[in-house]
């Protein structure tokens, strides 16, 4: 991870101002990985340009690890993305109640502007329920796991002191 203090002081994020500086942005504890896990799932799902953008600001809102969070969104990279997407699709379809026509994926301007206009509903309804799902998934899993490390900690500590005895 990047030293939050070269983070703090690039150009680009000195608007955020004394947000920046809040400590689970930087910190590795539970709470802010766990939320750091959702948001960075969730708004990998999101079919939208600027996802690293989303990721950060909603980090910074919620208080969740911020590096964390927008590494996160490249779950959803240019090899992965139309496989993710077209299984939104699908699933919107299916839970929309609609036919589905051919889908085709392509990361340009021209698409946004001619296809995603006819599948934007089945798209963001499939994208938003798989990002919910999946976001939601990861960061149950990332808690519950931490919290299983941390009560075996203590048992080995206790563990430990008692043969010392």
């Amino acid at each position: 991870m990047p030293h939050p203090d070269k983070v703090r002081h690039h150009p680009s994020v000195k608007w955020l101002g004394p947000m920046i500086h809040e400590p689970n942005l930087w910190h590795l504890n539970r709470r802010s990985v766990s939320l750091a896990f959702f948001i960075g799932v969730f708004t990998a799902f999101v079919p939208l340009p600027g996802q690293m953008v989303i990721a950060a600001l909603a980090a910074i809102v919620i208080r969740a690890n911020l590096p964390l969070a927008v590494s996160l969104v490249w779950i959803t990279n240019p090899v992965t993305m139309p496989a993710f997407f077209y299984l939104a699709y699908k699933l919107g379809t299916v839970l929309l109640d609609i036919k589905p026509s051919p889908f085709s994926f392509e990361l340009s301007w021209h698409w946004v502007q001619f296809e995603l206009v006819y599948k934007w509903k089945p798209l963001v309804v499939g994208c938003t329920i798989m990002g919910m799902f999946f976001g939601l998934l990861s960061a149950a899993t990332i808690h519950t796991l931490w919290r299983i490390h941390t009560i075996r900690r203590w048992r080995k500590r206790k563990r430990d002191r008692a043969n010392r005895k």
